[in-house]
Order: C-alpha cells, then sequence, then structure tokens
C-alpha cells in the first residue's frame, strides 16, 4: 500500500527540538539494544515453544504475515502459529520453519471463539502474548519499534482506516501502543483507529515510555487479550 508522506489537512506535525531529535535517536538505539538482549535471554523459552507447536499442530512453528510498515512499505510480520484447525491437512514434513500469508480478511471485530484455535496451548499464547515475541526481531532490524500503531495489512488499514492511514504510517509499527493498554481485543477498529491517530498525533518519548511500562502487567494479566 503506498502512502502519501504528507499529512491531512489541518494536522500539522511540529518539527522536532534538537533535544527532541536527541532523545528520539537515544530511544531508538536503547530499544533495539533491549530487544536483542531479550532475544538472548528468553532464546530457550522460544525454542521450546516453538517445538510444542510442531508436535502439537504438525505444521510450520512461525507464521510470516504481510504487513504495512513506515510509509506503507510492505514487510513479513512474525508470528507464532497459534491456528490449526479447519480443514487444513497436518504436514508430515517440514520444508521450512515459516509459512507465508498475504492477506487476511478485514474483520470488525476480534473473535474470542474462533474455530481455527482448537489447542489450549495456543490461546494460552495469545493471551500472554506470546505469540508476538518473535517479533522483537523486527525491532532489532528497525522494521517495528517497541511502541507504536500496530503493523496492519493492507485490507485493514483501506477497510478500517482509510484516509487515515497514511498518517498511522508515519511512524513505524511498535510491538504496542494505545488501544493494547486500553482494551486490546475488546476493541473494535473504529476504536483502534482513533487510538492509534491519538497516539502518532501526542508522539513523544516520555508518552510511548508510559505506554510501555503500562503493556507490562497488561500483558501478564491477560486481560482483554483473545
Amino acid at each position: 500500500m503506498s502512502s502519501a508522506r504528507t499529512l491531512p489537512a489541518g494536522v500539522v506535525r511540529p518539527r522536532a527540538s534538537a533535544g527532541e531529535a536527541f532523545l528520539w535517536r537515544a530511544w531508538e538505539t536503547g530499544e533495539r539494544l533491549v530487544s536483542a538482549l531479550l532475544l538472548l535471554a528468553l532464546a530457550s523459552p522460544l525454542l521450546l515453544t516453538g517445538i510444542v507447536i510442531v508436535l502439537l499442530s504438525r505444521r510450520t512453528p512461525l507464521v510470516a504475515h504481510q504487513r504495512q510498515g513506515r510509509h506503507g512499505h510492505p514487510f513479513w510480520m512474525l508470528k507464532f502459529r497459534t491456528m490449526w484447525g479447519g480443514p487444513e491437512r497436518a504436514q508430515r514434513r517440514f520444508p521450512a520453519l515459516i509459512s507465508y500469508v498475504r492477506e487476511e480478511p478485514a474483520w470488525a471485530f476480534k473473535a474470542s471463539d474462533d474455530p481455527r484455535i482448537t489447542s489450549r496451548f495456543a490461546r494460552f499464547c495469545r493471551r500472554y502474548s506470546l505469540d508476538e515475541l518473535p517479533q522483537l526481531a523486527h525491532v532489532v532490524t528497525g522494521k517495528m519499534a517497541l511502541v507504536g500503531p500496530r503493523p496492519l495489512t493492507h485490507g485493514e488499514l483501506k477497510t478500517h482506516y482509510g484516509s487515515a492511514a497514511s498518517e498511522v504510517l508515519e511512524v513505524k509499527p511498535g510491538l504496542t501502543g494505545l488501544w493494547q493498554v486500553m482494551g486490546r481485543s475488546r476493541l473494535s477498529y473504529a476504536e483502534r483507529r482513533k487510538l492509534d491517530l491519538a497516539l502518532v498525533r501526542s508522539r513523544s518519548v516520555r508518552g510511548w515510555t508510559t505506554i510501555l511500562l503500562r503493556t507490562i502487567p497488561q500483558v501478564l494479566s491477560g486481560k482483554d487479550s483473545w
């Protein structure tokens, strides 16, 4: 999805001061370093999670969804596989570790009883966001940030964000954001769009640090996540 680099009429992005620019450079360097350290520290649990998924699903442990990154540049976003119900047959061999998915339906709500989630372990991973941990690798490479609007598909942006898509795509997509600490899965796309716009328009190191700190208890509680 292409993205205009100019903001919509009436929306003015204030120019960052030299001090603010320095803080953002320090933030970006720090989040990439922290993400790399987390990947190293979590290497064994991540490997174990992948093995369990392979044994339960008989399919590749990782799924890559094509999402829109900053300025609309597409990238393959990694997640642990948590859906393996339905007519698809289990694979006997694994030619690769990753299955690639280009597009998904742009549903208005995220269903809490999705029939494709047939495993208690998969539901546990989704409730506590364990399936999102492989995306730390995207933060290390600079494709994602720890805080920002969640990376969406072309269809989701077109259907639910419309003219606001270009503004949301002005910044890197993030692991967490404003709507992830204010309702998560129970929110509609309209509510997520409103909060993503508020996040981008009020962008500050202090605000994003607050969101990051609020994410920790939110994830540990598993509230509003499915």
